[in-house]
């Protein structure tokens, strides 16, 4: 498995941006696709983008669709997720998480390494 590492979390104000990164240790990171989580308040975790183990290919959340990137920097065994325009709703424990191979479904019990989160807080 993958050891990951969040940060970049904060409080921002509706239409703000944050990027998020998430490093990684371990020389089999380009083996991993890897997936940005978020986990609401007494709500279930759920998934925001996912990105191939190559960084060719790309999903998202619907409602996160033209507002956030995701990119990972394989020489820098790190991913980001470039969030913009961010709304209240957005609020949430954002987790990463890695998972060899991809199998196409993007539930959390799918993904097999994950990190202990940051906290990303948008007002209104």
């Amino acid at each position: 498995q993958v050891q990951l590492v969040e940060s970049g979390g904060g409080l921002v104000q509706a239409w703000d941006s944050l990027r998020l990164s998430c490093a990684a240790s371990g020389r089999t990171f380009n083996n991993y696709a890897m997936g940005w989580f978020r986990q609401a308040p007494g709500k279930e975790r759920e998934f925001v983008a996912v990105i191939s183990s190559s960084g060719s290919a790309t999903s998202y959340k619907d409602s996160v669709k033209a507002r956030f990137t995701i990119s990972r920097d394989n020489a820098k065994i790190t991913m980001y997720l470039q969030m913009d325009s961010l709304k209240p709703e957005d609020t949430g424990v954002y987790y990463c998480a890695a998972v060899d191979p991809l199998s196409g479904s993007y539930y959390p019990s799918d993904f097999e390494s994950w990190g202990q989160g940051t906290q990303v807080t948008v007002s209104s």
